[in-house]
């Protein structure tokens, strides 16, 4: 492919290190195109050094460590990024560390904490403990809610796992119904906030789980687009259904939700409490391995593609 360029308001990146996501996987498929503008090459993160600034992209010289949120373009040796997308390495970060950050960790902040509007001494429920997103939403819990407790679903080969990075209560989805689960362990309340990539195939469980006034946060239909919702409930209990992605939102958005997080959370990955679970790195020769193993969940935390 040829060299990307800074093009207005746009920071080129010389690419050491990108992560695999869901999405990329999904967009190999043919089911899930960049925006337009764009790169068609996969990848929706990067860390690296800035090659060149383009005009009207202040603020960041050539050299500097970055990572950024891409539309597309991570697998490769240059990546431009929107100014407003990019944000500086803490010192203690490696590029590959760095390289996790954007995707799993905006989305999870996104969506549990503007969004779902997570309280501290509220209880929430992530789904899929290991993947990307989940461990990342553990980690900002943790650190921006401390009084929040925290309940997981997990296969059973990751539950130690799940329960080792500090989860509340684990619950094995294969062995018993994780709603049964839920109303057991908050004495029939309830969870507050639900954050899901299942969809269809989890939704009356997940309404059954919430309490009055309980959120379910939406990022994905890896089990279904489509379901039955007890409507009844929804007005009894005065629950709220958010449903949202990143990627195809406006830079303008894109930038104003980067903005909150680099204030709220980034302080936290320099002074060490954050830290992204990386479960392996590869070569970006071995991009298929990696999606090999992330379509067959083997991992836990981050698939990492080293680049340069």
């Amino acid at each position: 492919a040829p060299d990307p360029t800074a093009g207005a308001g746009r920071v080129l990146i010389r690419v050491h290190a990108t992560s695999v996501n869901r999405p990329d996987a999904v967009q190999r498929q043919g089911n899930y195109p960049p925006p337009p503008g764009e790169s068609p090459i996969l990848g929706l993160e990067a860390a690296g050094t800035v090659e060149a600034v383009g005009p009207g992209a202040t603020g960041f010289t050539p050299g500097e460590r970055v990572f950024a949120l891409l539309g597309g373009g991570g697998y490769a040796e240059l990546a431009a990024a929107h100014a407003a997308h990019v944000m500086r390495i803490p010192p203690n970060l490696s590029f590959e560390q760095a390289a996790c950050i954007c995707d799993t960790y905006l989305t999870a902040y996104m969506n549990v904490f503007l969004y779902a509007r997570l309280a501290d001494g509220e209880t929430v429920l992530l789904h899929g403990g290991g993947g990307g997103v989940t461990t990342a939403a553990m980690q900002l819990v943790k650190a921006l809610r401390p009084r929040a407790r925290i309940v997981v679903t997990a296969s059973p080969g990751k539950v130690e796992r799940v329960k080792a990075q500090g989860a509340d209560l684990v619950i094995d989805y294969k062995a018993e119904d994780f709603a049964d689960a839920v109303l057991r362990y908050t004495d029939k309340r309830g969870v507050n906030v639900i954050l899901d990539h299942l969809g269809a195939a989890y939704l009356a469980q997940n309404v059954r789980a919430l309490a009055t006034g309980g959120r379910l946060a939406l990022i994905g239909v890896m089990g279904g687009r489509k379901a039955e919702l007890d409507l009844g409930r929804v007005l009894q209990q005065r629950l709220s259904i958010l449903g949202s992605t990143l990627r195809p939102r406006p830079v303008e958005e894109k930038a104003a939700i980067i903005r909150q997080f680099e204030a709220e959370a980034l302080p936290h990955f320099a002074s060490g409490r954050l830290a992204p679970l990386i479960h392996h790195v590869y070569d970006l020769a071995q991009a298929a391995e990696a999606h090999r193993a992330m379509e067959a969940s083997e991992h836990f935390g981050k698939l990492v593609l080293r680049v340069a």
